[in-house]
């Protein structure tokens, strides 16, 4: 890893552990995305883990958070934060989210926040995936940050995989197109 993504991560880290807990509620969020008791989800971009312990607490011990970062600090920082808080039901996936070691029709729910602008330019490949692994009835919930709504929808709706179902406040959800 480069010394500009190490100082990113950092910067990053700083603003999940400090200036996010002043304007949002993590929990919020996640309902607001979907997250429920009993899910198997996946977590996009987890960085330094601000969803990762609530939406772990959210799904219960049946079901299962899927924490993926290409950043091995990032995976790092939430194995730490994991361990301390004892959660089992968190794992951990050091890997490129358009080639996941999960299983097909594994996940119920797949969660974008404030990763999609950096995904643009592979959103194709990253569509391919998740339409590979969420189940038959899965959802996409993508947080809106620095993309509006209507493009976030364009980007996603352009693979003819996903159809919009959802645009809340602050989540845009999208199923399967059947």
């Amino acid at each position: 890893m480069s010394f500009r993504e190490r100082i990113h991560f950092m910067g990053v880290s700083f603003i999940h552990e400090t200036m996010y807990g002043l304007f949002m509620k993590a929990e919020d969020l996640l309902l607001a995305a979907g997250v429920d008791k009993g899910q198997k989800i996946l977590e996009v971009g987890c960085g330094p883990g601000f969803f990762t312990i609530p939406a772990a607490e959210i799904v219960g011990e049946e079901g299962i958070v899927f924490a993926n970062d290409i950043n091995p600090f990032a995976i790092k920082k939430v194995e730490k934060k994991i361990a301390k808080k004892n959660i089992k039901n968190v794992k951990l996936l050091l890997e490129d989210v358009t080639k996941t070691s999960l299983l097909d029709d594994s996940i119920d729910l797949a969660f974008f926040f404030g990763i999609i602008h950096s995904l643009v330019n592979i959103i194709d490949d990253v569509i391919l995936e998740m339409d590979r692994i969420l189940t038959k009835d899965g959802i996409i919930a993508i947080q809106k940050s620095k993309m509006s709504a209507d493009a976030i929808a364009e980007l996603i709706e352009k693979t003819n995989r996903f159809k919009l179902i959802e645009n809340t406040k602050r989540i845009v959800k999208f199923s399967r197109r059947k």
